[in-house]
Order: C-alpha cells, then structure tokens, then sequence
C-alpha cells in the first residue's frame, strides 16, 4: 500500500512538470509571435513613411479665372485666336521663395514636348498674371519656336494637354532671354522650395 502512494506521488509531480514546461513554452511563443509583430509593424511604418515623398505635398496654386483645371482651354488664348496668354493667379507662395518660374508645355506633341513659354526670375510678391502681360523684371527664355514670348495651343490633331508649372525657387537665375526651357531646369536644380500645376486641354476647331 506504501509503494502505491508512493508511485501514484510520482505519477502527479511528473504531471505537474509536464503542465509547467508546456505552459513556458506556450507563453514563450507568444511573446515571439508579439515581438515579431512589433518588430514587422515598426518595419512596416518606416518604410511607409518614407515612401511618401514630402516635397510632393504642395500648398502653392497656379489657376486660372480663364478655364477650370483639366478642361479646354478658350480659343483666344490659341493660335486659331489672339494667341495670347490666360490671366493666371498664384496663391501661398513660400515666404522663403526669392523668385519664380512658370514653364508650359505640351507633353503629347508628337515630336516630343514642345515649349509655349519659358518665364523666370519672376519677382516672389507677383501673385498673377494678367491675360496679355509679362510680370516686370521677369525674363522670357526661348519656346520652342526660338522666340521670347507665349506661344498659345497649336495642336496638330487630336487634343492635347497643356501644363502651367509654377515653381519657387530660392534664388535669382543667372540667366538671360537666350535660356531655354533645359537651361532654366538645369540652373533651377538644388534651388527648388515649391511646384504648383495647373493643366488645360485644346482640341483645333
């Protein structure tokens, strides 16, 4: 009978440790797979936060009164009309800028991008352009067709988009009237604050 109490003590102690060493290595587990967790979600974020390309945030506006945003933009400013310039309106340029750029372009050319108006060292506290007018002491840098001036849509068939890109930089170009559109990228780079885009369609009558 005494060896029967005996064995039957043994039996429970070893049930006991049994239950003791399982349950570790349960709790183990979990603290793994929570740690792994923590460690995949900080991973996670970082990379997350920094793919977000912060420069791409823009609080500065180019617009126009003259057309909405992706929409077609008024035979008068076109070669088929007056071929003058739209009235453009900026707002929220950066305190820091010291002068701005406006580039237009036509990115569906079938030749490549063609240049409608190269204007820069355009004085910060400008907030627009009036239609038919270029800002005092701003310089207008050669388009596409080697000339100092805007040129309007022209498109040759289909219709075609028309970028305004407004840019504020921290420094005046040293630059003159024969700067192309390369030129003033080139000599803008590093100098950057802010870009603002405003787009207009055109299709000929």
């Amino acid at each position: 009978m005494k060896g029967f109490y005996v064995l039957l003590l043994v039996l429970l102690l070893s049930f006991g440790c049994v239950n003791n060493i399982s349950d570790n290595k349960s709790n183990n587990n979990k603290s793994n797979n929570n740690s792994h967790k923590i460690l995949y979600n900080n991973s996670y974020n970082s990379s997350y936060n920094k793919s977000i390309p912060q420069s791409e945030v823009y609080n500065m506006r180019i617009y126009s009164p003259e057309f909405n945003d992706n929409s077609m933009i008024p035979k008068k400013f076109t070669c088929q009309g007056q071929d003058i310039n739209p009235q453009l309106l900026f707002e929220d340029i950066p305190e820091n800028a010291k002068t701005l750029v406006l580039i237009m372009d036509d990115p569906d050319a079938p030749m490549g991008t063609w240049v409608h108006w190269v204007l820069f060292n355009i004085p910060s506290d400008v907030t627009g352009i009036p239609e038919d007018s270029v800002p005092d002491n701003a310089v207008q840098g050669l388009n596409s067709w080697s000339k100092n001036n805007y040129g309007g849509p022209c498109p040759p068939s289909g219709t075609h988009r028309y970028f305004f890109k407004l840019y504020a930089i921290d420094t005046e170009l040293a630059l003159d009237d024969t700067a192309t559109k390369k030129d003033v990228e080139q000599a803008m780079q590093g100098h950057i604050i802010e870009k603002a885009e405003y787009v207009g369609l055109y299709k000929k009558e």
